[in-house]
């Protein structure tokens, strides 16, 4: 399964509203992980079986909570078995139906 999930406090008294501590703390765990991933300014994609990648989420989510009053999650999910190496694998198949050169 594929999950691109977006994690980061609420409430956290800074007069800035930036997240960045409380982000870098999810995606350390997500890096941790062994698991494919990809971060980007949004999101956070990460791929493998049902119950490890919703492990990685809960703890990614546990490490934000230490920076607000309140946690917020977005996820969003591509469950599709039998499916791996969908992090590079849609991506590719995109740019070919585009005609895009790989990188």
């Amino acid at each position: 399964m594929l999950v691109a999930f977006s994690v980061a406090p609420i409430g956290t008294g800074r007069a800035d509203g930036s997240v960045h501590d409380a982000v870098a703390a999810a995606v350390a765990v997500v890096r941790s992980s062994g698991l494919p991933h990809r971060t980007t300014a949004m999101f956070t994609e990460l791929e493998g079986e049902w119950s490890e990648v919703m492990d990685v989420v809960r703890r990614a989510t546990e490490a934000v909570m230490p920076f607000g009053s309140r946690v917020s999650l977005v996820l969003k999910a591509d469950i599709r078995p039998g499916y791996t190496g969908e992090l590079e694998g849609k991506v590719r198949r995109l740019e070919e139906a585009l005609g895009e050169p790989d990188d």
